[in-house]
């Protein structure tokens, strides 16, 4: 009979620990180290400038995350061009590569990263690793 008690009580504690796991994922904490080789940028970074859909020159551009989203998501830049990510939203982000060829690492409230476009030309699709339906696309001309 005392198995027919613990069974309940097993699966609602490993219920209850899939739910804290699930938030954990998505929570501000932190709690994961970025895994570009490309150092973060100071959070300080302003991010108020956005790049237009074409990009010439190898300048800085800025991309912004807010409301669950990459503003702009498409755009494009010469190569080897810097990129700022600094993210506005209220939870934990990324900026990484489908072919893992650039990521941000994890982005808390107010953070930002810099990362360096390829060098070889071409389309780039890229995601927030955390939230994959958050999506953009990195042209290189």
């Amino acid at each position: 009979m005392s198995m027919r008690h613990r069974r309940p009580h097993t699966a609602l504690i490993v219920a209850a620990l899939c739910l804290v796991t699930t938030l954990t994922g998505c929570s501000d904490s932190g709690g994961g180290t970025p895994s570009s080789s490309t150092p973060p940028a100071s959070a300080s970074a302003p991010a108020s400038a956005s790049p237009s859909s074409s990009e010439s020159g190898k300048g800085e551009v800025k991309v912004t995350i807010k409301d669950f989203a990459f503003h702009p998501a498409t755009f494009e830049v010469s190569p080897g061009t810097k990129i700022t990510v600094t993210n506005e939203d209220s939870a934990t982000h990324t900026l990484t590569a489908d072919d893992q060829s650039f990521d941000t690492g994890n982005l808390a409230q107010g953070k930002s990263a810099t990362i360096t476009a390829p060098s070889k030309p071409g389309s780039y699709s890229y995601i927030c690793s955390i939230h994959p339906n958050m999506k953009g696309t990195l042209t290189v001309r």
